[in-house]
Formats: C-alpha cells, sequence, structure tokens
C-alpha cells in the first residue's frame, strides 16, 4: 500500500489549498479514504472521510470549509481547503483501512500571515 500526498504549503488565513493523495497498492473504488491531521503537540484527528459511493463527513470544526473528493480512475482522494485557519496548521495524512489503518508520508500546511 502507498499513499503519497501532496499539495501542502504555507498559506495566510483566509486562503486556500488543496491536498491530493495517489493510492496505489490497494482496490481504490472500493475503500472507504480518509484525511486525518496531526498538529504540533497534538494527537492525530481525523478531519474528513470519503465512502466509495462518495459519502463524505467532516469533523465539526472544517465543516462548511473543507471539501474531500476523490476520482477512482486516478485513484486519488482531494482535500480542498477554504477559509483557512492558523488552528488548522498540522501534517496532514491520507489513510486507508485494511485490518488497519495504513498511512502516507503526510504534507505540511501552515497557516500564518
Amino acid at each position: 500500500v502507498q499513499l503519497q500526498a501532496s499539495g501542502g504549503g504555507l498559506v495566510q488565513p483566509g486562503g486556500s489549498l488543496r491536498l491530493s493523495c495517489k493510492a496505489s497498492g490497494i482496490n481504490f473504488s472500493i475503500n472507504t479514504m480518509d484525511w486525518y491531521r496531526q498538529a504540533p503537540g497534538k494527537q492525530r484527528e481525523l478531519v474528513a472521510s470519503i465512502s466509495s459511493g462518495g459519502k463524505a463527513n467532516y469533523v465539526d470544526s472544517v465543516k462548511g470549509r473543507f471539501t474531500i473528493s476523490r476520482d477512482n480512475v486516478r485513484r486519488t482522494v482531494n482535500l480542498q481547503m477554504n477559509s483557512l485557519k492558523s488552528e488548522d496548521t498540522a501534517v496532514y495524512y491520507c489513510s486507508v483501512t485494511l485490518g488497519r489503518l495504513f498511512w502516507g508520508q503526510g504534507t505540511l500546511v501552515t497557516v500564518s500571515s
């Protein structure tokens, strides 16, 4: 299983970023895909999930600002992040559960002026 995340960077508060994660080694279209994040000094938290059928769920703190989507042909899961806040600063990981959680290498998002 390989999960390659990209798209992180430095952005000002109120700005936007789009994260992408390309998956290989899994039957992508049938799996729920997740985005987690881990801020400095905090535990990793589940940010958003998207089922094989496209149903999305979000943690309350990002509802209305983040949108998760998937492209089963390109085997990618994306996270569009708008109206970013300083508290969104974290390393973001895509993941999939196949008996256990598999993580990608993470991509750093820094929201700062």
